[in-house]
């Protein structure tokens, strides 16, 4: 039987740039991707919508407005079940992946110990998205069609505003569930701050988000459960003016986590978000260039 890949598609992503006046801030959503490719739904021995569950349903549309507060915004539309944009390039499931894997396959992060490499082999809940195993050539054919494009820009977006501004800040964009963390019996707080515990980007920019959130009544934790992943640890270079933060909205917030619609706190959570970048874009800590605390050297 011939093997049926994904086509190569020119809508697996977008890049919106800023309305108005541009700012050194750039906000990403890779994984709140909607479009399923049909082979991949063919393979998949699960219903779409339990697929839609492993995706941060609506989180790009929580960004969207930050495009008119001069931020440029980059979504992902292909669904983090085909393909994990937030993992190294090749983080690949000898357990999924059949044949030889390349020498320089990551087989032993403890991502792909829990069967979410760069092409996952389960969803969060653990159940396996596949009958059987996928080819080597699928896997690749996919990181090579549609990871390295969307990584390419996502670096030569960066460096954009870095050329423009001086410095650059990435805001990588995520939704948790709200009681199904690691542990499943602990109540998930309103957001939670991934900075690699202080190395991927200046103090003053974890802080300053902290206090903002709080100042809108919602509860904030950082580093746990989630530390940041591969885009926040690859990217965040703050002793070079390239910041990153991620960020994890808990889902109640904003959505009915059973129907997978959002319910009628989209609207106030929306307010929040955009009030707290407001406020961040419009600060001179965050500006200026030279001599600026926030481009300080982060915390060792």
């Amino acid at each position: 039987m011939s093997e049926s890949f994904p086509e190569a598609r020119a809508d697996m992503f977008c890049v919106l740039p800023p309305q108005g006046e541009s700012r050194p801030w750039l906000l990403n959503s890779p994984h709140s991707g909607d479009d399923f490719p049909h082979d991949f739904l063919l393979r998949s021995q699960l219903p779409l919508q339990r697929l839609r569950r492993a995706s941060d349903l609506f989180v790009d549309q929580l960004i969207l407005p930050m495009q008119a507060l001069g931020a440029t915004v980059m979504l992902a539309h292909l669904p983090r079940s085909f393909l994990d944009l937030n993992r190294e390039p090749l983080e690949l499931d000898p357990r999924l992946i059949s044949g030889i894997l390349p020498a320089e396959a990551n087989t032993r992060s403890l991502r792909v110990a829990g069967g979410l490499g760069t092409v996952p082999r389960v969803i969060g809940d653990q159940v396996e998205i596949y009958a059987g195993k996928i080819t080597l050539a699928e896997a690749l054919v996919r990181i090579e069609q549609h990871y390295v494009p969307y990584h390419l820009r996502l670096r030569d977006e960066m460096s954009a505003l870095q050329a423009r501004h001086g410095h650059v800040v990435l805001i990588d964009c995520h939704s948790m569930p709200s009681s199904n963390g690691p542990n499943p019996y602990r109540s998930m707080p309103d957001i939670v701050l991934g900075d690699r515990f202080g190395t991927s980007c200046a103090p003053d920019l974890t802080d300053a988000f902290e206090q903002l959130a709080l100042n809108a009544g919602l509860s904030v934790e950082r580093n746990q459960p989630y530390a940041g992943g591969y885009i926040t640890e690859a990217y965040g270079r703050p002793s070079q003016n390239r910041h990153a933060l991620q960020i994890e909205i808990n889902r109640a917030l904003y959505m009915d986590e059973a129907t997978l619609t959002p319910h009628a706190g989209f609207a106030a959570l929306a307010a929040a978000l955009e009030a707290i970048f407001r406020a961040l874009f419009a600060s001179d800590r965050f500006a200026r260039t030279e001599g600026a605390p926030f481009l300080a050297q982060a915390a060792e």
